[in-house]
């Protein structure tokens, strides 16, 4: 019975309340999950996203990706912090028809395949993060992120390669290849 209702409240998250985003099939989200977007949200096959995550940023994901509890995608220039005479809390924000400020020209967060982003990551606008990439807990993204590679700590660095050897790597992708990008298909 848990199951069915996980999958109902899924099926309802992509095809209503998160409807005019691209989200592929195999989205799961744990609860208190907030999506919003500017302009784009793509997300790839297989998609889990923990409890508590946000995506607020225009994101594009890639399939198997994995996103601990409290993950947050976020924009660097929410809020014109240099608006003249207005408070910030008063301040133009991303959310608002006429922003034009910084935000508009970040891009957005490039996620590859089979990446794994830790609990309480945070990612910011215009990062990417390539294939394999994993990103440890409470990792602050704001540069980015090399394939098959594991980054943590504030502001994220490379730690180490994600495979001890080049052989291993090769053969992990190679295998990839054959057992899950045919089902894409």
């Amino acid at each position: 019975m848990i199951k069915l209702i996980k999958k109902l409240r899924d099926y309802y998250l992509v095809a209503i309340k998160w409807r005019k985003y691209q989200i592929a099939p195999g989205f799961h989200a744990g609860k208190r999950v907030r999506i919003w977007a500017k302009h784009t949200i793509k997300i790839g096959r297989d998609f889990y996203i923990g409890r508590d995550s946000q995506i607020e940023t225009d994101c594009i994901i890639g399939d198997y990706v994995i996103f601990g509890n409290k993950v947050a995608i976020v924009g660097r220039y929410d809020h014109n912090y240099q608006q003249i005479g207005v408070p910030v809390r008063h301040a133009m924000e991303i959310r608002d028809k006429e922003y034009n400020w910084k935000g508009i020209d970040s891009g957005p967060v490039r996620i590859g395949d089979d990446v794994w982003v830790g609990y309480g990551a945070i990612i910011l606008s215009g990062v990417q993060i390539g294939n394999g990439a994993i990103i440890a807990a409470g990792a602050l993204v704001v540069k980015d992120v090399e394939s098959y590679t594991i980054y943590g700590g504030v502001p994220a660095k490379k730690i180490k390669d994600r495979f001890e050897t080049v052989a291993e790597k090769a053969e992990h992708i190679k295998l990839l290849s054959e057992e899950y990008i045919k089902k894409k298909r």
